[in-house]
């Protein structure tokens, strides 16, 4: 423990007294705002985004198996959470190809296959080995006007505010923020069509897609772990809409809200198991980001609900113990809320460095509400304060360092420390 303050303080002083170099031609956020008539390229461009994060943390990994919460260590990670390649393509005539594929920790994913004509419907793993490497969006986009243009692919669900901006220089933490990533898919990506446009000062976006498998709901992340990744192809018997609308009518302020319906029960697995149950998940969604010329700020609220959630566990324990899911019960409702702000303090000297220091708290509960007769999860009611800096020496580039102080169940058991250091980066590297 004492040995590692001094290895951070370094990192963190050397970053900030690092000479500027040249920057990127296109900012991170016209990565995450990807419309085609957004699009300033005649042919084509390619770009993407990566991080690097060490952490060190002063708890063990127990947790949930201890009677206290997690006991004390002192234990640090190294990892590559996410190198993120993207590909983007004019056929012409306002035909739009884009692309991206993500490397999660420098692995290779497992994918698993039903062979629905064994007894049982047997679960056969081909590959093993940590990480994933996922085609995280392919789509084809026609663009008819500024009000109307039409998608089909696989695509970003633009469901709360990470989700919609999740590029690393477009939060503040070394870290995604854990109230949205510990509820909900992240980067939540699914396949189907949209309707996109601007009205005015508004944006929109409607989408129908391949819903979520309620075999992947659990206690830690909700229905973030229900996504229909774990099996080949992803089945569409109960498609979801997803929305957004954001309003960008007052100068740095962008407005939005957001949300998602659709039945789960027949994209299990197994759907004969499932049999009396719909699974619904609906799911609403607020979030606001002042981006000033020093100034920043960003909040959100979520709240989710979850019907059939105890029948949904009780068919889970019974039948999916070897898909690989985590089976735990979840609450019937979620919730989740946070806010960070971050101000320039080099914004008097005379440099192109920026440097934030900043805050954040966040709380979230993935068993907010229980159905009657159902577990109680006192320890998923969590809420984390974090203070930090994000020190950018050319635009497109951040080296982050922060403090996170976690509390699990309102203080009832152990709290957890966290320090995080990142360097990341988001942009197009050229385009034509």
């Amino acid at each position: 423990m004492k040995n590692i303050y001094p290895i951070l303080i370094l990192s963190v002083c050397c970053s900030v007294w690092a000479r500027p170099v040249c920057s990127q031609k296109l900012t991170a956020d016209s990565a995450a705002r990807k419309t085609p008539f957004e699009w300033n390229f005649k042919k084509y461009r390619v770009g993407g985004y990566g991080e690097i994060l060490f952490q060190y943390m002063t708890y063990g990994t127990n947790r949930y198996t201890n009677p206290v919460g997690a006991t004390r260590d002192n234990r640090a990670e190294v990892s590559l959470p996410r190198a993120v390649f993207a590909f983007d393509y004019h056929f012409g005539k306002g035909w739009y190809l884009g692309t991206e594929v993500e490397f999660e920790h420098g692995g290779t994913g497992a994918t698993k296959e039903i062979e629905y004509n064994k007894e049982g419907g047997e679960i056969e793993t081909e590959i093993e080995k940590g990480g994933e490497v996922a085609l995280e969006q392919l789509h084809i986009t026609k663009h008819f006007s500024n009000a109307f243009n039409l998608r089909i692919g696989h695509m970003i669900v633009p469901v709360g505010l990470t989700n919609s901006h999740h590029e690393p220089t477009l939060f503040f933490g070394t870290v995604r923020p854990e109230s949205e990533t510990s509820l909900l898919p992240s980067t939540w990506h699914e396949t189907g069509v949209s309707v996109l446009g601007y009205l005015g000062d508004f944006r929109y976006e409607v989408m129908l897609v391949s819903g979520l498998d309620p075999n992947g709901f659990s206690s830690e992340n909700w229905v973030g772990s229900g996504r229909q990744k774990i099996f080949e192809i992803s089945k569409m018997t109960n498609p979801a809409v997803a929305a957004r609308v954001e309003y960008s009518g007052v100068r740095n302020l962008r407005l939005a809200v957001s949300g998602y319906c659709g039945n789960t029960a027949k994209n299990s697995s197994k759907p004969y198991a499932m049999t009396g149950v719909k699974g619904t998940v609906a799911i609403g969604s607020f979030d606001a980001q002042y981006v000033g010329r020093n100034l920043i700020a960003r909040g959100n609220f979520l709240y989710g609900t979850v019907s059939d959630s105890k029948a949904i566990y009780d068919i889970n324990r019974k039948y999916f113990n070897s898909t690989g899911y985590p089976i735990t019960p979840f609450g019937k409702a979620a919730m989740a809320y946070g806010a960070e702000v971050g101000y320039d303090v080099l914004s008097f000297a005379r440099t192109n460095n920026r440097l934030f220091p900043f805050v954040r708290y966040e709380y979230y509960n993935t068993g907010q509400k229980i159905e009657r007769g159902a577990q109680e999860l006192p320890r998923y009611k969590r809420d984390v304060f974090t203070v930090g800096l994000n020190y950018f020496p050319i635009r497109d580039l951040v080296i982050k360092f922060d403090y996170s102080y976690r509390r699990i169940g309102g203080d009832r058991y152990n709290s957890e420390d966290t320090f995080g250091l990142t360097v990341a980066y988001s942009g197009w590297f050229c385009s034509k």
